[in-house]
């Protein structure tokens, strides 16, 4: 390595182990709960024993799950333009398992599969307008390695 004043110390960037600085959070941010409420969810591990496109509903995909209980559960979730149903079939999922059963358009759903989601590149989201398909990535919640069905998720 060459440089023009070959006195000139090379300089090294500096490590920090300081916190990164917050992130704005979007203007849909919900407010702080406090502990005792975020107890009262059960989040728990359930495996996808089959996946088909709901029948009376164009987004739906009606999921069977392994909960860990000997009857399993039933849940309609809104992933249809992500997932092809056979994909899903073996995946450990993370569930709301104490959500109030619920009929979706002719099906009863109980719990929720939990997912992520975020726009797609170069998408721009302005307000609150709902996105759909083309415009944003739904990444359903799974486990890193497998546990039983009924797992507790903490």
């Amino acid at each position: 390595m060459t440089t023009s004043d070959s006195s000139a110390p090379l300089v090294t960037p500096a490590v920090t182990t300081e916190p990164a600085p917050a992130v704005a959070v979007a203007s849909t941010a919900l407010p702080n709960i406090g502990y005792d409420l975020f107890t009262k969810l059960d989040l728990r591990i359930a495996t996808i024993v089959s996946a088909e496109a709901h029948p009376n509903a164009d987004k739906l995909l009606k999921i069977k799950l392994d909960d860990g209980t000997p009857e399993g559960r039933q849940v309609c979730a809104g992933i249809k333009a992500w997932y092809d149903p056979s994909t899903l079939v073996g995946k450990q999922v993370v569930i709301v398992a104490n959500l109030e059963p619920r009929m979706l358009r002719g099906e009863v759903s109980q719990g929720m599969i939990l997912a992520a989601s975020d726009l797609r590149e170069g998408v721009a989201q302005i307000g609150d307008a709902k996105l759909g398909a083309e415009e944003r990535n739904v990444v359903v919640l799974t486990s890193m390695m497998p546990v039983k069905p009924g797992s507790k998720v903490s």
